[in-house]
C-alpha cells in the first residue's frame, strides 16, 4: 500500500466530492471521462459534448489509473477564506499526471517534499478525504516507484 498524506481513502465507501467524478471499478479508483465519437478527443472530467469539434456524440470512458509526472509544485499557501480557514492549512503538492494514450489530469499529489518528486516519477491514482472536509472524497496522484 502507497503511505499518503492525507491518508488514502478506503475506496468500498467513496463518496466523490463530485458526482461523475470518478469511480471504484474491481476495487481500483478510476476516473471518468468522455471520449468524442467524431474526432476521438478525450476530455476529463466528463463532458456532454465534445470541446474540440462541439459533437454531442460521446462516450464515457474510464482512465487509466498509472501515469507519469508531467509537471508540479507545491502549494505552500492558504487559500483565502470560506476555502480553508488558515488555521488548518498544510502546504500541498499539486500538478498533471500525463496518462499515456489519453491526456493529462490537473491533480493534487499525495507528495508535498520537494526532494521526493521530480518529473517523470511514476504516479498511481488514489482517493483521499479532502483536506478540512473529511465527509468528501476527492483522487489524488500518489508516487508509484517501481510500478507501471
Amino acid at each position: 500500500m502507497i503511505r499518503t498524506d492525507p491518508p488514502a481513502r478506503d475506496t468500498h465507501d467513496a463518496t466523490p466530492l463530485a458526482s461523475g467524478l470518478f469511480c471504484v471499478l474491481d476495487g481500483e479508483p478510476r476516473l471518468i471521462a468522455s471520449r468524442c465519437e467524431s474526432c476521438s478527443e478525450i476530455t476529463f472530467p466528463e463532458q456532454p459534448s465534445c470541446p474540440r469539434c462541439a459533437s454531442q456524440s460521446v462516450a464515457r470512458e474510464l482512465l487509466g489509473p498509472w501515469g507519469v509526472l508531467w509537471t508540479w509544485t507545491v502549494q505552500t499557501f492558504a487559500p483565502k477564506p470560506p476555502f480553508l480557514a488558515a488555521d488548518s492549512f498544510e502546504p500541498f503538492g499539486v500538478g498533471y499526471v500525463e496518462l499515456p494514450g489519453q491526456l493529462r489530469v490537473e491533480t493534487r499529489l499525495t507528495e508535498s517534499d520537494p526532494t521526493r518528486l521530480r518529473i517523470g516519477l511514476p504516479m498511481k491514482l488514489t482517493l483521499i478525504d479532502l483536506p478540512g472536509h473529511p465527509q468528501h472524497t476527492t483522487y489524488a496522484f500518489a508516487p508509484a516507484e517501481g510500478q507501471p
